[in-house]
């Protein structure tokens, strides 16, 4: 082979920066500015309230995904327990996902509506 580089692997993902990608993708994309700000202010928010109960999120996908913190975050502002059991060390997600259920059904039987999610 003479002289043939070897082919450089591109990111399919666009660049923040391209100046060719319209404005409304750029605030859209994935490592947007103002996303990451308004995830850093929710999470630093979260925990400000979560750290009575002694838990805290890093991660908001990651660390609301097996509704533990979700329940303590509702049950911290509401002041009240949620209206049935939930999984304490949820190990499969079934438990994750039935924990995320009890915390929404806690929202709609305090007539909390959820909107845009």
């Amino acid at each position: 082979m003479s002289g043939s580089h070897p082919r450089q692997h591109q990111s399919v993902q666009p660049a923040l920066n391209a100046p060719d990608m319209p404005a409304t993708e750029k605030d859209l994309a994935e490592g947007a500015t103002w996303k990451k700000i308004q995830q850093n202010t929710f999470t630093r928010w979260c925990n400000e309230h979560l750290k009575c109960v002694n838990k805290q999120i890093t991660n908001l996908q990651m660390d609301l995904s097996d509704g533990l913190r979700l329940i303590g975050l509702l049950e911290v502002l509401s002041q009240k327990k949620m209206f049935r059991k939930y999984n304490q060390k949820p190990t499969f997600r079934q438990m994750q996902l039935e924990n995320v259920s009890v915390a929404l059904e806690f929202l709609d039987k305090e007539n909390i509506k959820l909107v845009s999610i």
